[in-house]
């Protein structure tokens, strides 16, 4: 009961803290625009972003493991809760873009260590209970998507950011109350793990470089999801701002459903041939629907999104269960550090690409690449045997 009361917990903590964030993202751009000298602070945005969240992964894994993740989430959603704040203070480009760097860093633990904590809790249906929770995150980023629309026209100021320091408050009084700690005890963790140099070399010895390696393709895919496919819809596709708009309902979507079908499927039948069916999925989707128009592109779309959904939860499932319990936060550091790779660095390679070959044969080499760490997975399945 205390176990199912965690997930829930975990689960609604998530869901109302990334209410919050698809609120704010969507309002952001237009409040630096505001108060900066210069539209490059707004590109800025996403690099404030990323360093924190990039580069921090492993030491709060590394925490996680060593101190527990409880911990760690409270205060990821409390610095969410100080973010907001100082998004409703700022008064110029500075405050926004270091508020972003804390969001960053307080975001770590809600998207690595919540998992890390679910495999613990749940050893025998991890999939599962990782992809509802993946699900349940991107359920609030669509609701919280939909509903800056109306914010922006209730609020001409900085009040809806007052609303994301609630939803920062209220994920950490819920987690706080009703999550339960299973985390490694110090004493325990040292004497198994030892110090952070003998936790890099312990994660050195996990020889999975095709899974880093899609897990990097799935964060710039994401990337792309985010940014350069909603351009092209607009500049190449004829669509209309609100066509754009139910096309990153239906990606969030598409996630949030293949999440709870692809953990169960891979509890079921096997983490290889989850990720198998996912990126072959996403290849399908990526490799033709620069070639159609209309509703087949919305359809071809959704099928990439739904094979992101599944590679996501088996990959991440599969790593954690490449290392021992003392390790669970920081294999989850590693795998959304090279996520964060990915997402940052292919979507402007890609635009750049674009522009120079036209995106209608870059989209088909994305795909390429894909197929590549295909073949990869399945020799890297062979000689590792699953």
């Amino acid at each position: 009961m205390k176990k199912n009361t965690s997930f829930t917990a975990l689960c609604g903590a998530a869901f109302i803290q990334m209410v919050g964030v698809g609120i704010i993202v969507a309002l952001l751009p237009g409040r630096v625009m505001q108060v900066s000298p210069s539209m490059e602070y707004v590109g800025y945005l996403a690099s404030a972003f990323a360093i924190s969240f990039v580069l921090l992964q492993l030491p709060v894994g590394y925490g996680g493991d060593l101190w527990g993740y409880k911990l760690f989430l409270v205060g990821g959603y409390a610095l969410s809760c100080l973010t907001g704040l100082l998004y409703f203070k700022a008064g110029s480009v500075w405050d926004f873009l270091g508020g972003r760097a804390l969001q960053g860093l307080g975001e770590i633990p809600v998207w690595a260590l919540a998992p890390a904590l679910l495999s613990l809790l749940f050893p025998d249906s991890k999939g599962e209970r990782i992809g509802k929770y993946n699900a349940s995150f991107h359920l609030g980023l669509t609701l919280g998507g939909i509903l800056s629309i109306y914010a922006c026209r209730i609020w001409s100021g900085n009040e809806a950011f007052l609303l994301y320091a609630a939803t920062g408050f209220l994920g950490a009084v819920t987690v706080a109350l009703f999550v339960k700690n299973p985390g490694v005890p110090k004493e325990k963790a040292i004497e198994n793990r030892g110090s952070y140099r003998d936790m890099l070399r312990a994660m050195r010895k996990i020889r999975m470089p095709a899974v880093f390696g899609g897990v990097c393709l799935y964060g710039g895919a994401y990337g792309l999801f985010l940014t350069v496919i909603p351009g092209i819809l607009l500049s190449e596709k004829g669509f209309s701002q609100t066509q754009v708009s139910l096309f990153f309902a239906l990606f969030y979507v598409a996630l949030s459903i293949a999440q709870v079908t692809g953990g169960k499927r891979s509890d079921a039948k096997g983490r290889y041939g989850t990720m198998y069916l996912g990126f072959g999925l996403v290849v399908l989707g990526m490799a033709t629907f620069m070639v159609l128009n209309g509703k087949a592109v919305f359809a071809l779309l959704f099928c990439a999104s739904f094979g992101l959904g599944m590679f996501c939860v088996s990959a991440m499932t599969l790593l954690n269960e490449a290392v021992p319990d003392s390790l669970k936060g920081s294999i989850s550091g590693v795998f959304y550090l090279f996520w964060g790779i990915g997402f940052f660095l292919i979507p402007p390679g890609m635009a750049k690409l674009g522009a120079l070959l036209g995106y209608a044969r870059v989209f088909p080499m994305l795909a390429v690449l894909v197929c590549l760490d295909l073949l990869a997975l399945r020799r890297q399945r062979k000689r590792c045997f699953e």
